[in-house]
């Protein structure tokens, strides 16, 4: 879910609600038109919903393409595990059909770890009730140990 909504402690319905308030102009006139394509009786729209259909509609097909293979390529390199975390979720909205369960998100996000961390994390991984935010924290603290027993050495 954004940020902006964990922070009002919005649904994710409600989040869709308070976007399309903020909306103006084309964009606005864009979330009637699709508002009014979605089937009747079916549940409120959900924040991910929208943002994949607003993404869909106002973002280049080049662009996020580029995204895609950014994503598909994405290595933690010489970034911080917190940093690796950053570009993962800013790129990851490029390829939801590739995040379609918790464990594919887990498995991705490890599968591009440093050598630092992949092997705990990948082991980690295995854990049945392992989340995407239970790995983040995991692979941060088995970074910030190994890299201060480095400089006790």
């Amino acid at each position: 879910m954004h940020k902006t909504l964990r922070v009002m402690r919005a649904t994710e319905t409600e989040g869709v609600e308070l976007a399309s308030y903020r909306l103006k102009g084309v964009a606005y006139s864009w979330f009637e038109m699709w508002e009014d394509s979605r089937e009747e009786g079916i549940p409120p729209a959900r924040w991910s919903e929208f943002a994949d259909a607003f993404i869909d509609h106002f973002l280049p097909a080049e662009t996020k393409a580029d995204r895609a293979v950014e994503f598909e390529t994405l290595k933690q390199g010489s970034r911080s595990v917190w940093e690796y975390h950053i570009e993962f979720v800013r790129l990851s909205k490029y390829v939801v059909h590739m995040m379609s369960t918790v464990e594919a998100r887990v498995r991705r996000f490890v599968q591009g770890l440093s050598p630092l961390v992949i092997n705990e994390a990948a082991t980690a991984a295995l854990n049945f009730d392992m989340n995407y935010g239970r790995m983040v924290a995991f692979a941060q603290a088995t970074e910030a140990q190994k890299l201060k027993l480095r400089m006790g050495k």
